[in-house]
């Protein structure tokens, strides 16, 4: 049988004349960054345009518009779980307000994030949500200065928009956690100094500490990558100066990490040594000991960066979303 897909594209006019309305009414109803209305109109318009395989042709649409309907994403590293969960957060965030989002990685080089930077622009993104970390990034205040509408996510530098968690909160409720269990020696393992994530967690830690009547000495905390290995390494050098009954790492790549170290230092996890990690990966409630961990809401994250993109002017730039501590088998109460 012929149909309007047979003989060609089909049109906002096709769908419009085979629906009775308006083009601008089809228009308006079949714009997936609009509210999606259940009136019979608009259910009677995707009907038709179900029933001719109309297919809406975003990039054209954008053109029309000045726009290429794409948000350009740059992280460190996708073979960072946590980098790989922001962007497939980002994505659906992007997503639901009708963009598609690319992605770019940078390392932690600054002159690699430059250059990725440009790449994206110059592929014509729309915006720029910076998921990088370091606290001497020239890259926000040259965005800003250059008029480029751009957010951050997982960090800010305090003058652009920025949609993070909080990681001051989250590391006191880690090592609140750990203090409220008895433990009085705990030793940190955190990312690099570079990272604001890093440093945020540490002094929460150093906050709880406090409360508790405790200091943090400089050399109970170990400054290191965010990555597994990175994690065996510092907690061999934790275990091989001293003892602690617990240990607060930074993210969760960082505590299974320490949990090698601490097999192979004779301690285990859950019975002698306590451990709380921080992201809450998918893994962490999978492992042979299941991790404490504090759980960082990164779809609430993504959609406020992706918010602040199109945020008029006056609204506030900076977002923090509340961690949560996840209880589980790796942290127990010291016996006296």
């Amino acid at each position: 049988m012929d149909t309007m897909a047979d003989r060609g594209s089909v049109t906002l006019r096709d769908v419009a004349e085979a629906a009775g309305v308006s083009v601008s009414t089809v228009s308006r109803v079949l714009d997936e960054r609009a509210p999606r209305s259940q009136s019979a109109t608009a259910v009677r318009v995707r009907q038709v345009a179900d029933e001719l395989g109309y297919r809406r042709n975003a990039y054209a649409s954008g053109l029309r518009r000045g726009q290429t309907g794409t948000i350009g994403v740059l992280v460190p590293r996708l073979t960072d779980t946590v980098m790989a969960l922001m962007f497939e957060a980002l994505e659906r965030a992007a997503r639901a307000r009708g963009y598609f989002a690319v992605v770019a990685t940078c390392g932690d080089d600054p002159e690699s994030e430059r250059s990725s930077t440009e790449i994206l622009l110059e592929r014509g993104v729309d915006g720029l949500v910076l998921a990088t970390a370091r606290l001497d990034d020239e890259l926000p205040a040259a965005l800003r200065a250059r008029g480029i509408r751009h957010s951050l996510a997982l960090r800010t530098d305090g003058v652009s928009p920025s949609s993070l968690g909080d990681d001051d909160m989250g590391g006191y409720l880690a090592v609140r956690h750990l203090v409220d269990l008895g433990h009085r020696d705990i030793a940190i393992v955190t990312g690099p100094r570079f990272a604001s994530s890093a440093n945020g967690r540490v002094e929460g830690a150093r906050r709880a500490l406090a409360e508790a009547g405790l200091a943090l000495d400089a050399e109970r905390v170990v400054y290191a990558g965010y990555g597994i290995d990175e994690g065996v390494e510092a907690g061999r050098a934790v275990f091989t100066s001293s003892r602690p009954t617990a240990v607060f790492a930074a993210n969760d790549n960082l505590a299974i990490g320490v949990m090698r170290a601490a097999h192979l230092a004779g301690r285990v996890v859950g019975d002698d040594l306590s451990l709380v990690g921080y992201n809450d990966i998918p893994l962490a409630s999978r492992l042979p000991v299941p991790l404490t961990t504090v759980h960082v809401p990164f779809d609430q994250i993504a959609a406020g960066a992706i918010d602040l993109l199109f945020a008029p002017p006056g609204e506030a730039t900076i977002r923090k979303v509340l961690p949560t501590l996840m209880p589980r088998a790796s942290t127990t109460r010291v016996v006296e």
